[in-house]
């Protein structure tokens, strides 16, 4: 029998040394019941009473895909009181249908319902071991996945910001883990779903690494060392890739926030196309595209016709290119209704800042601010009505103050180098049926306050979302 030569609470340690976690912060288990996590409960339990500086709570997911789960909690929860750990336990709605896996469903069911219950700086463990490590390589090169891939799981990873995911069995072998197990007499679940082939995990689990293991006693550990080198590489690549990807990104005023300058992208060589292109796409919070996906990609981006209305989707990311620069946003399957003008009432000779927040763009507002410097609108008069409105037709002529002539509005658009998705996200200002300002772009001539007169400034204000979460 394997001796379980391991001491569990000591490997807890080790992990909250090298990731210097601060005092109070809350360290969370990911509690199924199983061996596994069962073990890391009970060292996290002896960890605890020698460490109260820290606190503590085990997280128990009810799936509800088994008839066994409510039992699972049952046990959970003794368990729980038997360590004198808190728990608590989270039933969630698995997502399940036709090309859905159930997998990775129940895992980000899983993953979703544990963040929830932390804070900021909060710490999750899980009970990650030295065959989940091989079976994660195994499957990175099933799905032909590159180092990124094969690097599977690191023992410390940040995530959501500033938590952090600590695996503190990761070089433990599953067989040390049973026998810790049998050698404590710690009752644990037995998941009957891990005795069904049908899933990816327990087909290599229970046809392919016992062979392997057979063969090569050694090949969980030679497989570990190769995702750590895998890792040493790709974390240089991804620090070279956040030096040069900032020269390559360029503001815009607002909606999606930015695009890639594609004239600047084509004078690199193609595998940094790749790695630039690719990086965007994963700093904007979109999900890694394939090796496929991103040579299609990086082809008609950089080889459509100036004039070409270009437009791919990939899973929920919409990729569009306008004059040399590539836009990426969420996609939506449903085109939005039409924004709606917004009358506003301002009250002339007091000083005041309105807000305005605009349908659909929850993270977007107009500010009006009086002002008496910069460029501003002269104040409405009494008869004036004052109007937000997202749309005018192209051929309504403007003149901006910054031009000497007046033109049309689709030429100034284009002038402007806004998208033709944007411009009917534009607030566009009116007094009367008079356009007075397209906001963050230009002022109208004619309305211009004179020098040193009070006048409304317009301005667009970025809202951050600081709840969404990963």
């Amino acid at each position: 029998m394997t001796e379980p030569s391991f001491n569990t609470s000591a490997l807890i340690e080790e992990s909250i040394k090298s990731a210097k976690i601060n005092v109070g912060a809350k360290l969370v288990l990911a509690y199924s019941g199983g061996v596994d996590s069962e073990v890391l409960a009970q060292g996290l339990s002896l960890f605890a009473k020698a460490h109260p500086e820290f606190r503590y709570l085990l997280v128990h997911v009810h799936h509800g895909l088994s008839r066994n789960a409510d039992a699972w909690v049952t046990h959970c929860q003794k368990q729980a009181l038997d360590y004198q750990l808190p728990i608590e336990v989270v039933q969630v709605q698995v997502k399940i249908g036709p090309r859905l896996s159930i997998e990775a469903e129940a895992r980000r069911a899983r993953y979703k319902a544990i963040t929830s219950l932390m804070d900021s700086a909060d710490v999750l463990l899980t009970a990650h071991h030295l065959d989940d490590q091989l079976e994660t390589v195994l499957l990175a090169l099933k799905r032909g996945l590159g180092p990124k891939g094969l690097s599977a799981m690191g023992s410390l990873q940040v995530f959501d910001g500033d938590k952090q995911l600590l695996r503190p069995l990761l070089n433990v072998s599953r067989e040390q883990i049973e026998a810790k197990a049998a050698s404590l007499s710690l009752p644990h679940i037995e998941d009957e779903s891990n005795a069904d082939d049908k899933y990816d995990r327990n087909f290599l689990r229970l046809q392919i690494i016992p062979k392997l293991k057979s063969r090569w006693s050694a090949i969980a550990t030679t497989a570990s060392r190769s995702a750590a080198l895998c890792a040493q590489q790709q974390a240089v690549i991804d620090d070279e890739v956040s030096a040069r990807l900032p020269n390559f990104i360029e503001l815009v005023p607002y909606g999606e926030g930015t695009a890639l300058n594609l004239d600047l992208l084509s004078h690199q060589t193609p595998n940094w196309q790749a790695l630039l292109l690719r990086g965007y796409i994963e700093s904007s919070g979109f999900a890694p595209v394939s090796q496929i996906q991103l040579e299609q990609l990086l082809s008609q981006l950089l080889t459509a016709k100036p004039d070409a209305n270009l437009e791919v989707r990939i899973a929920d990311m919409l990729v569009r290119r306008f004059r040399e620069k590539a836009y990426l946003s969420s996609y939506r399957p449903h085109k939005p209704k039409s924004l709606e003008s917004i009358e506003l009432t301002l009250e002339s000779e007091v000083h005041f800042v309105q807000e305005i927040n605009i349908p659909l763009l929850s993270n977007i507002r107009v500010e009006v601010l009086e002002d008496d410097g910069g460029e501003r609108v002269r104040l409405p008069l009494i008869e004036e009505k004052v109007s937000v409105r997202f749309s005018a037709v192209g051929s309504l002529r403007c003149h901006p103050h910054n031009r000497q002539k007046g033109r049309e509005l689709k030429k100034l658009w284009q002038e402007y180098g806004v998208p033709p998705w944007e411009r009917e996200r534009v607030p566009l200002i009116f007094y009367n049926e008079k356009l007075v300002c397209a906001v963050g772009y230009w002022v109208e001539h004619s309305f211009q306050s004179a020098e040193h007169e009070t006048g409304l400034r317009f301005s667009i204000a970025i809202v951050s979302n600081e709840c969404e979460s990963i």
